[in-house]
């Protein structure tokens, strides 16, 4: 039996690699196998990890404005013109086909000095956006683990109803060997074969149809997995709720369920974005400088060399005066988007919570009835040996061999089914309260 979930938050650090990973299909799977595959191949996950790098690349001072901009230019135009020109020291200048040439080139930098500190704002804003992916993500492989979890828990269940149903087959074709037997001495009747008859093969076409459920649940697993649907997969694991669960402790790691943190993210998301709007009303301060060089050439004209060069520098201001009440318009509409994420944020906690108290209570009261249904299936089936001796002493009826079988069936049912309810309501308190891992 594989270890039980942790109770440990799952921090991955990009947990598992992008890298591709072996296709290669176990022939029996383990849950904590399981999990780890799918985190590393299901292309969801992959997104999502790949969403995380590129708001971690984004989250850079100079995406947020903080570092200088740098350009350079450079011209050279060459050209052929026609000159006719008349001094007013009386020289006449004509001539046609007089070759030009016009050089420019400047290196230009400016940086923002101040601007109602929008770049700080913009560059927290940054950090929260990739706060956000990572969370997402987290989020993201919860679900996974549980969803995969689930799946599993529940193959292994429909094989121990496999397993039930090959017990009973077991018996009852015991059953009939015994009453052909007792026919062929003439202490049974065409009837009671019959009875046998029938039941060996109701319990065979159940068996029958159990296997169909399996290999369509085997299909479905190894799709999830990503592997071949028809590769023969076998799980031999069975299901052990733990029974130490503490609703406090659930509840107490609400604050750390990956979509409240994502909640809490949008916030100061959209909180940065007033901050942002509301900086457009300060003026704009701007350090500038660079260095400029020209030279303009000609073969005619009053003027046949003219160049320059040097450096240069400055401080521009932008002073917003009207535009319109457009970012008065804005930042209310910030204030409101944020209002509404905190309201979606009570909204999620308040419904987390209720699930909390509805999955512990169906946790609970399924863990007790495991109990009494653990005796209900050592009586069923001590009814059940006790019944098919007193069958083989002609002291019992087919039809009470048959009622015990039924009971025996009913009980394993039972058990197997609380047992998976148990392990299902254990597996949603551990993903609410953020707390699986492998």
């Amino acid at each position: 039996m594989h270890k039980a979930f942790r109770y440990s938050s799952i921090v991955m650090g990009c947990m598992l690699s992008l890298c591709g990973s072996s296709q290669y299909t176990p022939s029996r799977v383990t849950l904590p196998n399981a999990v780890q595959n799918v985190l590393q191949n299901r292309y969801e996950i992959q997104l999502a990890k790949i969403n995380v790098q590129v708001a971690n690349t984004q989250n850079h001072p100079g995406v947020a404005g903080a570092l200088p901009t740098v350009s350079a230019n450079l011209a050279d135009v060459q050209s052929i013109t026609a000159v006719n020109q008349k001094l007013n020291n009386g020289t006449v200048i004509q001539r046609s086909g007089a070759k030009a040439n016009n050089l420019q080139a400047n290196l230009t930098a400016t940086q923002i000095i101040y601007n109602g500190n929008r770049i700080v704002t913009t560059k927290r804003r940054l950090a929260e956006l990739e706060k956000l992916s990572t969370e997402q993500l987290n989020s993201l492989i919860q679900n996974t683990i549980a969803q995969v979890s689930t799946v599993y828990y529940d193959w292994v269940r429909q094989q121990n109803y496999l397993t039930t149903i090959q017990q009973a087959l077991e018996v009852a074709n015991k059953q009939l060997e015994l009453v052909t037997t007792r026919k062929q001495v003439g202490l049974a009747n065409n009837a009671d074969v019959f009875q046998a008859q029938l039941d060996a093969n109701a319990l065979e076409q159940a068996k029958q149809q159990q296997i169909l459920v399996l290999d369509n649940l085997r299909a479905d697993f190894n799709t999830l997995m990503q592997w071949p649907p028809d590769s023969a997969t076998t799980v031999v694991d069975t299901i052990v709720p733990v029974n130490n669960l503490a609703i406090t402790t659930i509840v107490q790691q609400l604050n750390a369920n990956a979509d409240v943190k994502v909640a809490q993210a949008n916030i100061a998301i959209n909180e940065m974005l007033v901050k942002e709007t509301a900086a457009q009303r300060y003026p704009t301060l701007r350090w500038n400088g660079g260095y400029n060089y020209g030279r303009n050439q000609s073969e005619a004209g009053f003027t046949l060399l003219n160049q320059n060069y040097g450096p240069n520098i400055g401080i521009s201001v932008g002073i917003p005066i009207y535009n319109g009440g457009a970012i008065k318009q804005q930042e209310k509409a910030a204030r409101l988007n944020t209002e509404a994420a905190r309201v979606s944020k009570e909204v999620l906690l308040r419904d987390l919570q209720n699930a909390v108290v509805k999955n512990y209570q169906a946790y609970q009261n399924v863990l007790n009835r495991i109990a009494q249904e653990k005796k209900n299936v050592l009586i069923s089936e001590q009814l059940l040996t006790l019944t098919q001796q007193r069958y083989e002493l002609r002291v019992a009826t087919i039809l009470e061999f048959r009622e015990a079988q039924k009971s025996f069936i009913d009980a394993k049912y039972r058990l197997v089914n609380l047992s998976f309810a148990a392990k299902a309501a254990e597996i949603e308190l551990l993903r609410l309260g953020n707390m699986l891992s492998l």
